[in-house]
């Protein structure tokens, strides 16, 4: 199946081989990590799994826009938010776009992993010309076949993580448009925009085999702001070291959803996304990897009230637009607690029930 992808070889492999943060063929985060710790059965896990409570899905469509990508202002800094860890950030004239899945799945199959309603109204014909798109590591929440083959001929650069590359070209994107960079290597992608790949706690693989393309988070220097790609990673002292060295960030992306008590290691609890941006110096916050796909077992609207609650007790700006929702970072954001919708709606049913 061609949207398994592609295993690195030949002087990819090789560059691979001689990376520092790559030992006996595989990859290795900067602090001992198990994808599933204390040596959990994968049975108990897929049990809970399987059997999980009916709050993990909205029960009716969730709020979103549909924002005209083509005449969003060219003078401001926007961010579009597409649900889970799919955004778009516009910087003048200037259009990047990070981890597109628009398939309106979060795996090959179409039985597993179907976005909620109202997650999904996006797709490649919607965007105008991308400059750069950030692939941030190869799981399918976050590199879409579908996707990038449409998205692909609109795309002028890809900057990835090392190995990502291999399945990229196996479907068709030409070399020359893609950037692999290890962690701490930095690229200069014009005058004004430099992005560097930095560590996360994760791991990666589209089959059986993992550990054999890197997972990064990137630093994303463009004009005078220091935006945070966070990708997926579990909490470690990776992020205190990213702040020391780059100083306070002007916005962060971090992902505050689809943590467990099982995968502790490997994906933050919102408590510690929170911790992550202090860590970081973030001058606002965007959390992520929620709100389109159900990959756990909490409530889908957890992770957003869990963030709210531990970013207001440390101080930490913070901003949950509306999936679709164009919003203007030079400005003041009204923020709403939309992901409350079905609060709302009870409400409305009951009082309609007693009037009736």
């Amino acid at each position: 199946m061609k949207r398994l992808g592609k295993y690195p070889e030949g002087e990819r492999l090789q560059r691979i081989k001689n990376s520092p943060h790559h030992r006996d063929g595989s990859f290795r985060n900067v602090e001992k990590t198990s994808v599933n710790p204390n040596d959990v059965s994968i049975l108990r896990i897929l049990k809970k799994i399987i059997f999980r409570p009916s709050s993990v899905r909205p029960s009716a469509e969730i709020p979103n826009e549909k924002t005209d990508l083509y005449k969003l202002d060219e003078k401001n800094i926007q961010v579009v938010w597409f649900g889970h860890s799919s955004y778009y950030i516009q910087v003048e004239n200037y259009r990047i776009l990070v981890d597109p899945v628009f398939s309106g799945n979060a795996s090959p199959f179409r039985f597993f992993g179907k976005a909620f309603d109202g997650a999904d109204h996006y797709c490649a014909e919607d965007f105008p010309p991308i400059d750069l798109l950030i692939l941030t590591h190869d799981h399918y929440d976050h590199l879409d076949y579908q996707s990038i083959k449409k998205l692909e001929k609109k795309v002028s650069g890809i900057v990835t993580s090392l190995g990502v590359g291999a399945h990229l070209e196996t479907w068709g994107v030409k070399n020359d448009k893609i950037t692999e960079l290890d962690w701490w290597e930095d690229h200069q992608v014009n005058t004004k925009t430099k992005i560097t790949a930095t560590p996360s706690r994760h791991f990666s693989g589209r089959s059986i085999k993992r550990f054999q393309t890197l997972w990064s988070s990137f630093v994303l220097e463009i004009n005078e702001l220091k935006i945070f790609i966070g990708g997926d990673s579990g909490y470690d002292k990776t992020f205190r070291k990213i702040g020391d060295k780059y100083g306070r960030f002007d916005l962060a992306f971090l992902e505050c959803g689809q943590y467990g008590k099982y995968w502790p290691q490997i994906h933050m609890f919102p408590e510690q996304t929170v911790q992550a941006a202090v860590d970081l110096g973030a001058k606002k916050v965007i959390p992520l990897h929620w709100g389109k796909f159900v990959l756990s077992y909490h409530p889908w609207n957890e992770p957003v009230q869990r963030f709210i609650t531990a970013a207001r007790a440390a101080g930490v700006n913070y901003l949950v637009p509306k999936i679709g929702e164009a919003v203007n970072m030079k400005e003041e954001y009204n923020q709403e607690s939309w992901w409350l919708f079905e609060n709302k709606i009870e409400i409305y049913e009951r009082e309609s029930a007693t009037l009736g």
